[in-house]
């Protein structure tokens, strides 16, 4: 059986350009071993490292000019902002470079140039777009709701990528471009401390169904004795809680515990809860709602 000549060090580990490694020794024969990939054209890592979006961009970062960066729907998945499943799953990466430079191409690159310098942060050691700009970019590509879910992940306190007053101030810089209206009522609807996607989508439901809007991700005191909790989608002058359950704890069973736990200290300090659940049906989801609020008083 061949045995292959194991690659020189800096060249073993990581990502590395067909040039650097011929200029080092590495025969073109070697680089063709079935032990070596090529995720893009000059761009050599051992087969079966590159498994992920971070992988990916840091093979292609080995081929990109000085001064490019990761932009547009790349640059807003490595900021961890949530994309439909089409763009989560897209191969294709996107590079920008400011103007005069050389729009990159290289297949399974989506090339830009840019007139104006913008905001480059490193993320994971990667050249990326700032957030709020990247963000601005996906208004032509996405439908409304899905900008607003991918402007909540921007406003979580924990993640300090961007405030209010900020994401305000860029959208109105962004005026002319494409998508500038859509981005702006987006920017009108976006909220703080949301969790997920999903939690996005069901308080805008129920703001387009015509109930008051919820605050987003708020702390119920409970009488003393008891824990503060959080709730998802609060209601606090009905004590109506709205609540997306996502099940991913059905297989923790301290997690199921504490869970119902919470449930029922909420319920005993007087908050109506409504749990809503992937397979919930529009219909079911309004009509519950309407009775827990209409029984606290409200009336649209």
């Amino acid at each position: 059986m061949h045995i292959q000549t194991p690659l020189p060090p800096g060249f073993d580990s990581g990502a590395f350009t067909f040039g650097a490694a011929r200029a080092a020794g590495v025969s073109a024969k070697r680089l063709r071993s079935r032990d070596v990939e090529h995720p893009f054209w000059g761009v050599c890592v051992a087969a079966g490292t590159v498994h992920n979006l971070n992988d990916r961009c840091r093979a292609l970062h080995k081929r990109m000019p000085a001064g490019a960066f990761f932009s547009h729907a790349t640059a807003a998945r490595l900021h961890g902002m949530p994309l439909p499943a089409d763009l989560e799953a897209d191969p294709l990466l996107h590079v920008s470079v400011i103007d005069p430079d050389r729009t990159l191409r290289l297949a399974g690159v989506n090339g830009h140039r840019v007139a104006t310098s913008p905001g480059v942060r490193s993320v994971a050691g990667l050249p990326v777009l700032e957030p709020i700009s990247a963000w601005c970019q996906l208004a032509s590509v996405l439908e409304l709701n899905d900008l607003v879910a991918a402007g909540d992940h921007l406003l979580r306190p924990e993640l300090g990528l961007a405030t209010a007053p900020e994401i305000a101030a860029r959208v109105v810089q962004y005026a002319g471009n494409r998508g500038a209206l859509r981005l702006r009522a987006a920017e009108a609807m976006i909220r703080p401390r949301v969790e997920s996607r999903r939690e996005t989508f069901l308080r805008l439901f129920l703001v387009m169904s015509g109930f008051p809007e919820p605050e987003t991700n708020r702390d119920i005191p409970l009488p003393r004795g008891k824990r503060r909790v959080r709730g998802d989608l609060v209601y606090f002058c009905y004590k109506v809680l709205v609540e997306y359950d996502g099940e991913q704890h059905r297989t923790d069973t301290a997690q199921f515990n504490r869970d119902a736990e919470r449930l029922h200290d909420l319920r005993e300090a007087g908050w109506l809860v409504i749990t809503v659940r992937k397979g919930s049906t529009k219909e079911w989801v309004q009509g519950a709602v309407d009775a827990a609020l209409r029984s606290r008083g409200w009336r649209p």
